[in-house]
This record gives C-alpha cells, structure tokens and sequence, in this order.
C-alpha cells in the first residue's frame, strides 16, 4: 500500500512540475497598431463582383483570414464623406457629432461653412486656403482620442488621405498629426493645429513628386480590356468626358489630360491617387515607427480616388473596376508592410467605406426601372414664389443638403408661427413627385422614430446645425448631372457597406447580424479596453469581443 502512495505522490510531483514547465506563452495582452482603412464610395458587392479577379494577399486575406460583417449599414442620412468618417471614428450619427454633411449652411454665420474648415489656423506645406483645416467642427471624440487620453498621450496617432476631412476626422482632435493632399502643389500638407512645419521625412516624400511621375503615363487597364465583363462596354454614354477627350474610353492619357483637368489634382481621379496614399501610408509607418511607442498606436487611411471615380465614370464603368483591382494590389503591399513592422497578428486591422453608391439613374431608366434627376433649382424657386405669395418674403435662407433652412428672424418680426411656417413647407414640397418625404424640425424635435427612413432622417438631425424641413427624394432619384453617380440617401444602395476585422484577436468567420457603421468604435474600445467615445451611440459587435 506505501508502494503504491508513493507511486501516486511522485507522479503527482511529475505531473506538478511538467504543468508548470509546459504554461503556454500569454498572448499579447494589447495590439502594437490598430489601422484603419475607410474605401471612400466602396459598394458591399464589390467584394465579390471583382472576386475572381482579386489576388490572394488583399481583399481575399481580409475574408479568408479575418472577420466579415456582411450586414454593415449606415444608420443615418446623408451618407456622405464627411459625416461617414466622423461616424465610423465617434461611433455616432450626426445628430450627437454634430458632422452634418460635407458642407452645410450655418444660420449663426448666414453663410455655407465647410465640415473641417477653421479659419483660426494656417497651412503647413501650402499657402492654399486648403490647409485652413482641423477637427473644430466634430462635436465628440473619437476612438484614437480615447486612444490617446488612455495612455496619457503615449499612443501616436496618425490621420492621412488624400481628402482632409478624410485624414482630420478620423486621426481625431489629439492626434499627432494629419496629412491630406494639395492638388495646387501637388504634395501632402498639414495645418498649425497640429504642428508648425512639415517633418523632415514628409519634405523629402513631397520633394519626391510622385504624382506628377504617376500622371506622366497612360492609364490603361490592368488586365486585357476584354476580361472586364463584370462592367459595360467601355464606350458608353454613362460616364463623364474629361477636357481633352472625345470618348470617356481607355486607354487615358494622363499626361495629356492632367493641366486641363485639374493639375496634379487628377491623381485624385486615377487609381494612381491610390497608389500615392498607399506610399505614404508605408512610409508614415516606417519613419513614424508605429506600432514600436510601447503603446497601441492608431493609424487611420483612407483611398479617396474610387469616390472621383465613381462620380465620374459610375459603379458600372471599367474604370470603377480597373480601381478596385489595382486597390486590392495596393492594399495586399500595405497589409505586407504592416505585418513587417509589427508582425503578423500584432496589428488590427479594419476595413470599411464611408458609404456606397447608387447605379446611374440615367442606366435605370433606359433598362425601364424608376428613377430620375431631381432639379432642386426649380424647388427651391417654387418654393420662394409660393412662400412669397403666403406670406409676403420668400423666408428661404438656403436650400443644402435637401434641407430648407427659414429665415426665422423674420418670421419673428412678422409674427408668425414658426411650427406652422415650416408645416406649410413640408406640405408644399411633398406635392413635387420626386419628393417621398418632408419632415419638420419641430416634428424630429418632438417625435422620436424608431424604423425606416425618417428613423435616419431624425439620426442625421441636429438639432442646432440643421434645417427646418427635411426632404427626402424617392429611391433612385438624385440632384446630379445625367452622366456618373453620387451618393447621400437613406437607401441601401448608399448604406450598405463591407465592414471586415483582421490580425490581433480576430477570429475568422463572418456573420450576416445587421450591424450599424456606429459599432466599430465601441468595438475597437472593447478590444483595447479604452473608454467609449464620449458621444458613442453605438454598440460593441458582439461576436467580435465575447
């Protein structure tokens, strides 16, 4: 019987000893780099109408490898650049961030104000009245403020596009610096409100002129023209001539084009705009040394050339195609880059869009499905002329963004009825047939929606910044030109967007549970254990941080 304890207590010390020498390795606690990729104007089937001609490093490792919320929506309206960016970021809707659209008409000022612009600042890099930018006018914090309260600022923070508004909102109030593009100079700039010159490094990028080496070619397709059958034919009356060309057909030459059409400013409109974004997004990681602070770092990227494309030359076009295959080449070097610097499955990765796009309402109605063109100029003068004959003065201060903004101080001096004003509006704009709703600022004050279109009117409504009716247009019908596309409404063409998580912590899976734009903040909060943005009205996505 001793013989037998005995047996038992030494292979119980064995046993002991071998658990205690064989304790895995604990897994990072916190990610070294969290990025951001926002796809300005990237639609959800884009994912899999270009699939087969993906390579396996880009778009294809985000599913294959990482997570993929494939029921991810914009849960407001207008879906625009602007308030897309501060939505994904403050995890909020414009009615808390207070980003109302890309520009909006300010009734303090009694004049349009732009989202980023601030006039207290100066640019750095450009004398242009574009580096008069910062992130005033976003009400809320942002993840990457969150990021950087909670490590007493030791985290970095890096915002770059080649839009500002897409490099300020994101990058957040505290961050260390964001980066945009001039087209006037052709080089990235920054503005005082983060530092007073430009680094070293990003003089040396710019001194490099790469978009004018980039517009020195022709744009061609990156495949035999041929293959691109997810697209129409090349020729055809859907998309925008530039100056210079008979037919909107490739193969473009750039070099031609580009000092009539803008200057280096093109770039924006090529693929190669991408091309420069993902080179300075690399060499921001490498002379920034992200992900090497000791803290989580954050840096946040956005493409901004598929949007010029898509108002150009429409989703349809093999433009818009040609884009999207060679951004899956660019991204598959960036990701590579990334997980060279930090290593693989040290970094998060997101990847999402600030909203969709709609087909050209002009190839709806010649395949017999409903849409149009809305004339606003002609709204808006009916809508004068009737309130000028109601009441004796127009009362319209401004038509922006589908909302009529009254003159409410003469109003007051005539004594009238503010509520009843803004009623008699809504009831006389609803009567246009392209009109399928007009609600007052009275009724989004006092009534609270919970489904369906006036469920995102009311979560784009400010009750400070916006109008005093809001209208919506009937599916597929939009204030544009009869040739490309655009983007704004409530319907799931411009909502509905791909949302993919990938490295540090992701499991790989997807899922179809309706997710909102708003819960990525919170999301990401819960993963690296920071607070909430402080106006944050999304919800963490459940199966990503159980």
């Amino acid at each position: 019987m001793k013989k037998i304890f005995l047996f038992i207590a030494v292979n119980l010390l064995v046993y002991t000893s071998l658990a205690q020498t064989a304790k895995p390795v604990a897994k990072a606690t916190k990610p070294k780099l969290v990025v951001g990729i926002v796809i300005d104007q990237m639609r959800y089937d884009y994912i899999y109408r270009f699939w087969g001609k993906y390579g396996n490093d880009g778009f294809k490792k985000l599913v294959n490898e990482g997570f993929f919320c494939k029921n991810t929506n914009y849960n407001y309206v207008p879906t625009y650049t602007g308030p897309g960016h501060a939505a994904i970021y403050t995890g909020t809707t414009p009615a808390v961030n207070g980003v109302i659209a890309n520009d909006w008409f300010d009734k303090s000022l009694n004049r349009n104000v732009y989202c980023s612009e601030d006039n207290k600042v100066i640019g750095v890099g450009t004398v242009a009245r574009e580096g008069k930018r910062s992130p005033v006018n976003m009400l809320s914090t942002t993840i990457s403020d969150e990021l950087r309260i909670s490590t007493n600022m030791k985290s970095k923070v890096i915002g770059i596009a080649l839009k500002d508004r897409s490099a300020i909102f994101p990058a957040g109030h505290s961050a260390n610096a964001a980066y945009w593009f001039d087209g006037s100079n052709g080089c990235f700039i920054t503005s005082s409100y983060y530092m007073n010159e430009l680094p070293k490094w990003v003089q040396a990028f710019n001194q490099k002129e790469l978009p004018k080496k980039y517009l020195s070619q022709t744009w061609n397709t990156l495949l035999p023209i041929e293959q691109y059958t997810e697209s129409l034919p090349d020729d055809n009356k859907y998309e925008t001539l530039s100056k210079g060309e008979l037919k909107p057909v490739f193969p473009h030459d750039l070099a031609k084009l580009y000092p009539a059409n803008g200057g280096l400013g093109m770039i924006r409109g090529t693929p190669f705009g991408n091309t420069l974004t993902k080179d300075f997004a690399i060499e921001v990681i490498k002379q920034e040394n992200m992900g090497k602070s000791g803290s989580t770092d954050f840096l946040a990227i956005s493409f901004s050339s598929p949007d010029y494309i898509g108002h150009y030359y429409g989703p349809n076009s093999i433009e818009q195609e040609d884009c999207y295959l060679r951004l899956d080449k660019e991204l598959a070097e960036l990701i590579k880059s990334i997980e060279l610097q930090v290593g693989k499955g040290n970094a998060v990765i997101f990847l999402t869009a600030d909203h969709a796009a709609p087909e050209v309402p002009a190839y709806l109605i010649d395949l017999k499905i409903p849409a149009g063109y809305v004339d606003e100029n002609k709204m808006v003068d009916s809508l004068k002329k009737y309130l000028t004959k109601t009441y004796g003065d127009s009362l319209v201060l401004s038509y922006s963004n589908q909302q009529v903004f009254l003159n409410q101080k003469v109003i007051e001096a005539k004594k009238l009825y503010l509520q009843q004003v803004q009623e008699d509006v809504a009831s006389f704009m609803i009567k246009f047939k392209d009109v399928s709703e007009a609600i007052t600022a009275t009724t989004m004050n006092n009534t609270q929606f919970t489904e369906g279109v006036r469920y995102l009117m009311q979560k784009g409504y400010n009750a400070k910044r916006s109008g005093d009716v809001l209208v919506n247009y009937l599916p597929g019908y939009v204030d544009y030109m009869p040739t490309g596309t655009t983007h704004g409404s409530p319907y799931s063409y411009d909502t509905h967007v791909p949302l993919l998580f990938y490295g540090w912590n992701i499991k790989q899976g997807s899922s179809t549970e309706a997710v909102y734009i708003t819960d990525i903040a919170p999301t990401l909060a819960m993963l690296l254990n920071v607070q909430f943005p402080n106006g944050c009205t999304g919800k963490p996505i459940s199966f990503l941080v159980k």
